[in-house]
């Protein structure tokens, strides 16, 4: 069984620190450097990571953010100033994804880097972070599913409880599953797809997109804190369905592409 502590920081001189902070701090971290492995291990691309890295983080972190608040517009446009509001929590990594790009994007005009390339190279190293990234969500006692009683349950406290489960205890580790997933995206990454088409840019990034969306959309299902929904469907579902479908068809292009030139 799961049970988060009673207190979701500890404090430095006074100055409370996250455990969740920490834990985003950790997948960041573990991100660049898989991601730094794999561009000098299969790239040959010495010092690429660690000289876009800054800009990725602002921008993926600011993305995620705004992405939150624009689905929570209501709440706030009432009080923008919430926006920076960052230790009370409230990240997208659909956001973060998006943020990530549009700085990678700016980064490689300026070093004049393949922009394809490193998206691959960073495609490698995003599930471990996400692995690691959601076991803040353990520590904020948030992202959890529907009620259950097996072994492996998560204890939610009272104040956490959506109101329509507050009677019930125990619920699915949605935050867990997840993370083990995200791992076992990485090993398919890794062990099967990097090897294939490493050469043909962004085939990587696009399975990437494919496998975490996947993933996404079954376990949105099971979770019961979505903050948005549209024709009674969770929203990243619906991101969800666009991203595989945008990506297959890129795969398409790509392979059709790729046979022209053989031709």
């Amino acid at each position: 069984m799961f049970t988060p502590p009673d207190i979701a920081y500890f404090s430095i001189n006074g100055f409370p620190i996250y455990y969740y902070g920490v834990i985003l701090a950790l997948a960041i971290f573990f991100g660049i450097v898989v991601s730094n492995w794999i561009a000098i291990k299969e790239y040959y691309l010495c010092g690429a990571v660690p000289r876009v890295a800054t800009s990725i983080i602002i921008g993926g972190i600011a993305g995620a953010r705004l992405y939150y608040c624009l689905l929570n517009c209501d709440v706030y446009l009432s009080n923008p100033i919430e926006i920076l509001a960052l230790r009370e929590g409230g990240l997208s990594i659909h956001g973060a994804i998006i943020g990530g790009v549009i700085a990678l994007l700016y980064e490689t005009k300026q070093y004049n880097y393949n922009f394809g390339k490193l998206c691959d190279i960073f495609a490698m190293g995003l599930p471990i972070g996400q692995a690691i990234g959601r076991w803040g969500n353990f520590f904020n006692s948030e992202a959890f599913g529907t009620p259950t009683d097996l072994p492996w349950k998560m204890y939610v406290k009272k104040s956490f409880r959506p109101d329509e489960y507050f009677s019930q205890e125990y619920f699915h580790p949605t935050f867990l599953y997840e993370s083990l997933l995200d791992i076992l995206i990485f090993i398919i990454l890794y062990s099967f797809i990097l090897k294939r088409y490493k050469e043909n840019t962004g085939i990587i990034s696009a399975s990437y997109l494919i496998l975490y969306s996947i993933v996404r959309f079954f376990i949105e299902g099971m979770r019961v804190d979505c903050v948005k929904y549209i024709w009674g469907i969770p929203f990243p579902q619906l991101v969800s369905i666009v991203i595989i479908l945008c990506s297959i068809i890129f795969i398409i292009i790509k392979y059709n592409k790729l046979s022209d030139d053989k031709n």
